[in-house]
């Protein structure tokens, strides 16, 4: 049974090992398909593995061989589920591998729009302490999180994580979901939307990619925010709407974002926010620490070896 992997630098780009997956019968990587042949190259192929691959209706159709679509992720939208269900084909992801990775990341960003640890440094190897006529010096206010009010918009599991960092800060830690989980902790309140955008001193976003979702940081959600705010978004490019947020920052509507994910990536026609004021992007890197993706190639692996027992999980078709 012939496996290949489409994308494989994403998840391994030299730094683990595949001997692992060697071990399958048929096994063929590509560091890297452009659209244009994933067919080809998946064509006698019963397991295919992608990470951001878009395996559509279309490809699907072409594929009469395929029996099983591994995502090298958690986000699944990549592949047409409906597409898949009617051909039969049997659909996994990822869950929860990158949790801890990303909600350091939040910190990261969090932390340098506190402390300016950036800026600082910079000014120092300038010679700017040096001639300071003071045992320290001040270029731009710092903040303390503590009893600030950090909104949490998708509880799961990575929701939940950064507000349990934001409450060991002695944050006031709000949060909302749709259907909000029957137990909670003490020190999590839950809220509407609209509270949580106009109480969050920091709003982090963890919510997947819907209808619902889709430009959820919007014009009139942004202004409802304090502008004192900083605004974090590690989830998915169109939960904000781009034009919108670089209105509101390059306006001081707000005090900052910072962002890991965009509309379009990589950004190769552009961004609103490539030019926004103090606005921090990096390149959709939160999950990627060498711990997590070490995680993700071990549950990939252990997915393919479940279908092949017949035995699947994590199935989200």
């Amino acid at each position: 049974m012939k496996t290949v992997i489409l994308d494989a630098y994403t998840m391994n780009p030299g730094d683990l090992s595949w001997e692992n997956w060697e071990t399958l019968e048929g096994f063929e990587k590509y560091d890297r398909t452009p659209q244009e042949l994933v067919v080809q190259r998946a064509s006698n192929a019963e397991i295919v593995l992608v990470n951001k691959v878009r395996m559509t209706a279309d490809v699907i159709a072409l594929l009469p061989k395929l029996r099983y679509i591994g995502v090298l992720a958690t986000g699944y939208d990549i592949v047409d589920i409906q597409a898949a269900k009617k051909a039969g084909i049997t659909v996994t992801n990822v869950p929860a591998y990158s949790t801890d990775s990303v909600a350091q990341l939040v910190f990261a960003f969090i932390l340098e729009h506190c402390q300016k640890v950036a800026l600082y440094n910079q000014e120092v190897h300038k010679g700017a302490w040096q001639s300071s006529p003071d045992f320290t010096f001040s270029i731009t206010p710092t903040v303390e999180l503590a009893g600030k009010t950090l909104g949490v918009i998708g509880l799961g599991r990575i929701g939940m994580k950064v507000a349990a960092i934001g409450h060991a800060f002695g944050m006031k830690v709000v949060g909302y979901r749709r259907n909000p989980p029957t137990t909670l902790p003490e020190w999590l309140t839950i809220a509407p939307i609209e509270t949580i955008f106009k109480s969050s001193d920091f709003l982090s976003c963890h919510c997947p990619l819907t209808a619902e979702t889709r430009a959820l940081i919007n014009a009139k959600h942004l202004a409802m925010m304090k502008k004192e705010a900083f605004l974090v978004n590690t989830s998915r490019g169109p939960v904000a709407d781009e034009q919108a947020l670089a209105d509101a920052l390059n306006a001081g509507q707000i005090a900052g974002a910072a962002v890991d994910v965009l509309a379009q990536e990589p950004p190769s026609n552009g961004s609103p926010l490539l030019n926004a004021k103090n606005c921090i992007i990096t390149p959709h890197l939160a999950w990627a620490t060498r711990e997590a993706r070490i995680r993700l190639n071990q549950v990939a692996l252990e997915n393919v070896k479940a279908f092949l027992a017949s035995n699947p999980v994590n199935v989200v078709s």
